[in-house]
């Protein structure tokens, strides 16, 4: 390598702030949509050290890292790994990053409620919708204590 790697405080990587003091996995872990696992991934796939500092990264890495980011599913990557397995539009293996997976999210809820799917009308409610007790948990409003005899 020719060029002298410059340290930078903040690296920018699809749309996310990332600090550059942090390790690459875990600065790639800030954005939302990528966990440590699909990091990982997608540094070992792109021959980058995982464990180096984000501040070193040249700005031939960051644009790989940028363009792997946005779709990872080109870098040939298992589906298991992806967050959108079998969308339910297009049928086809994703995986979303950023505004797009929270927009995403949102229009799932939204279908469910308007098809009355059990899980939509616990939606609808703001009750549990994955099967979590609610007898004595996730209570909203004043509490009910336990009164002492005098």
């Amino acid at each position: 390598m020719s060029e002298q790697r410059q340290f930078k405080y903040i690296v920018r990587i699809a749309g996310t702030d990332i600090n550059g003091k942090l390790k690459l996995v875990y600065g790639l872990s800030e954005i939302k949509g990528i966990g440590y696992t699909t990091a990982l991934a997608i540094t070992r796939t792109l021959g980058l050290d995982p464990f180096m500092r984000t501040g070193f990264l040249t700005e031939q890495e960051i644009k790989k890292l940028e363009d792997a980011v946005r779709d990872i599913t080109k870098l040939g990557l298992p589906s298991w790994l992806y967050n959108r397995r079998k969308d339910y539009e297009t049928g086809l293996d994703r995986h979303l990053i950023t505004s797009d997976l929270i927009f995403v999210a949102r229009r799932d809820i939204e279908r469910e409620i308007r098809i009355q799917s059990w899980r939509g009308v616990r939606h609808r409610f703001g009750l549990k919708v994955r099967g979590q007790r609610t007898k004595t948990t996730g209570r909203l409003g004043m509490t009910v204590g336990v009164r002492k005899k005098r």
